[in-house]
């Protein structure tokens, strides 16, 4: 695919995740949403075009963890949005608190904030915010993953993505026991 063709950016969809560590221990997932249109645009149920750059949307979520990625607290700000009713989203996000960022979380997040439960663009911040989750508490999973008394960690991690498929190097190297050789 080439992009010889001269081309004109028409919207921007900024997506920004960021995880904290809290002084109580616990942890702070932020994921940020901001949809700007480059050109003046008319809101629905609006009289006037809303300038070039304006946000349509402006939203950030947080969630508090654990370190066993327990959900025990989450709250949304909605900065920006289409209709001022919008904002009433940012009191849905209760059925969360409890959940853990693992398998199964989107299916879950999807089933409990579904449809006009929530704010569309909040559940689809909350996908990428699990991963970035994961990444922020990666050198305590790695240091326990890394212990080799923890064979039920290595076996789970066997073929949960392409880089530790169990016949490739990744595996093979690490825990030979659990790779096979093609």
């Amino acid at each position: 695919m080439t992009t010889d063709s001269p081309r004109e950016e028409v919207h921007h969809r900024q997506i920004d995740l960021r995880f904290y560590r809290r002084a109580d221990g616990l942890y702070e997932v932020e994921g940020q949403l901001i949809d700007t249109k480059q050109h003046a645009f008319r809101r629905q149920l609006t009289n006037e075009d809303a300038p070039a750059g304006a946000p349509l949307h402006d939203i950030t979520v947080t969630l508090v963890i654990d370190g066993d990625m327990c959900v025990h607290g989450a709250r949304a700000r909605m900065r920006t949005t289409p209709f001022d009713l919008c904002t009433g989203a940012e009191q849905t996000l209760a059925p969360l608190v409890g959940l853990h960022l693992g398998a199964g979380w989107n299916r879950q997040v999807r089933e409990l904030l579904k449809g006009a439960a929530c704010c569309t663009h909040i559940v689809e911040l909350l996908g990428p915010m699990a991963t970035t989750a994961f990444q922020g508490l990666a050198p305590q999973r790695l240091a326990a993953l890394n212990d080799p008394a923890n064979e039920h960690l290595h076996r789970a991690r066997v073929n949960s993505c392409f880089a530790y498929a169990d016949h490739r190097e990744v595996v093979v190297q690490l825990w030979p026991h659990l790779g096979r050789k093609t």
